[in-house]
């Protein structure tokens, strides 16, 4: 599939690299209370707010390089199926046409629904069959429900990866929330959806970076900017990801975000 794509559909897919400017100082109101929910412990809890900011795109720094065009695409799709009105995904899904890979789609589109649950994955599914002119599979590896033990060895694997130093005490945590949701995280999450081949780890983790910030959910958003340099994303990669999505975050939330990520950012660079 080519990676080509004319300028228009370009500014289509990603309006927050149209835009150039300085790096935000300071720190804002509330972006104490974005760090402070995220506090010592990166790995459970949850923080309110949904939707896509509107207006135009902020003034961070454009989305470049080190990610390519196919996948800054990805990454703002993965914000906008998370987060976006049923219009905005319609047509993120017909931009994505042609640009990124079918199957990455065909995987953002399942993993969606652990991050935004249900009903937004089956609208985004019916959008990208209308989209991209292809019918279901016949078949898939998700029906082969015999397979449990297998997706749960995945799921061990994938997850101590994403959360290296932390898998221990999230499994500690998130049992202590429920042993049925950690069951799940391991069966269904990381073994059954996120340990699929079609899509590498990498650019599975910086999607979920993405849906985090577009969700506005802080303590998993900081656990995540964790999991991509963990799976063997860059810094700029995730600078980059964070980029992409700018415009579709509250300018607030997103210098929050910011601070999160150099305090994370910071922290690989220190034990290295």
């Amino acid at each position: 599939m080519s990676d080509r794509v004319n300028d228009r559909t370009t500014e289509r897919l990603h309006p927050a690299q149209a835009a150039t400017a300085a790096e935000h100082n300071g720190a804002p109101a509330g972006a104490k209370t974005m760090t402070e929910a995220a506090g010592d412990d990166p790995i459970v809890g949850t923080s309110g707010g949904t939707g896509i900011a509107a207006g135009p795109a902020r003034d961070l720094p454009a989305a470049t390089p080190p990610l390519d065009l196919p996948t800054t695409a990805l990454v703002r799709l993965a914000a906008i199926l998370a987060a976006g009105s049923e219009a905005e995904m319609r047509r993120a899904l017909q931009g994505v046409a042609g640009v990124v890979p079918y199957a990455w789609v065909e995987e953002l589109l399942l993993q969606t629904y652990l991050f935004a649950g249900i009903p937004r994955a089956l609208n985004a599914a019916r959008e990208w069959r209308r989209a991209s002119g292809e019918p279901a599979p016949r078949v898939d590896e998700g029906e082969e429900y015999g397979r449990a033990e297998e997706w749960r060895a995945r799921g061990e694997a994938t997850c101590a990866a994403v959360y290296g130093p932390f898998y221990d005490r999230l499994r500690h945590n998130i049992r202590e929330l429920h042993p049925a949701l950690d069951a799940w995280m391991i069966v269904e999450g990381y073994g059954k959806v996120l340990s699929r081949d079609a899509l590498d780890l990498r650019r599975r983790e910086l999607c979920v970076v993405a849906t985090c910030a577009a969700l506005r959910q802080d303590r998993q958003l900081h656990s995540h900017l964790h999991g991509a340099l963990h799976v063997g994303a860059t810094s700029d990669e995730v600078t980059a990801t964070l980029r992409a999505v700018a415009d579709l975050v509250p300018p607030a939330d997103m210098r929050g975000m910011e601070l999160l990520w150099a305090r994370v950012r910071d922290a690989h660079v220190r034990h290295r």
